[in-house]
């Protein structure tokens, strides 16, 4: 089985296209598995049938904790790009978040602060190593911003679980934000 091909594909079907799966998500972005699972052996991508066990040793084994599964159910935790608003739990982030982007962007996002532009909520990283290796996808030497989100918190801006590398938030002003390097 090739987890990461299926791992792809699961976060295309939960992420940004349910509706090419046939997949009914709920205003939390969750779907039951077993529709997940019917949806993914709809054809023979992967060899055999993909299973429960599939799902949940993804799930184990990815460091980047792209789903969470929930009883019967399983969802995207963050990166989503469609229409529908996925509803996500506030949290108290830590003091200091990063983020990842290219010169041209860093100036803009200084300026005008972090949106989510093409997704629904901006992604923020836990550390730097993080958000070196998010920058890189755009950049081959990103630069690092620095989000003073103890002061954004404490302020009202409005901070959502993500997962354990990443924090997201609806909009980050660009007083809270800092060129880290």
């Amino acid at each position: 089985m090739d987890y990461i091909k299926l791992s792809k594909e699961i976060s295309y079907a939960l992420r940004h296209a349910p509706w090419e799966y046939e997949l009914e998500l709920d205003k939390d972005g969750f779907v039951q598995i077993s529709q997940l699972i019917d949806a993914l052996n709809n054809g023979d991508n992967y060899g055999r049938t993909v299973t429960i066990y599939d799902l949940t040793r993804i799930n184990a084994e990815s460091d980047k904790k792209r789903f969470e599964i929930k009883d019967d159910r399983i969802r995207a935790l963050y990166g989503h790009t469609i229409p529908m608003h996925i509803s996500k739990e506030i949290v108290t982030p830590p003091n200091i978040l990063y983020h990842g982007t290219t010169y041209k962007a860093a100036n803009l996002i200084l300026d005008t602060g972090l949106k989510p532009m093409r997704r629904q909520y901006v992604h923020l990283s836990v550390d730097i190593d993080t958000a070196e290796r998010v920058g890189r996808r755009r950049d081959g030497s990103p630069v690092i911003l620095k989000v003073d989100a103890a002061k954004a918190s404490a302020d009202g801006i409005i901070f959502y679980e993500g997962n354990d590398k990443v924090v997201l938030a609806d909009f980050v002003p660009g007083e809270y934000i800092s060129r880290l390097k």
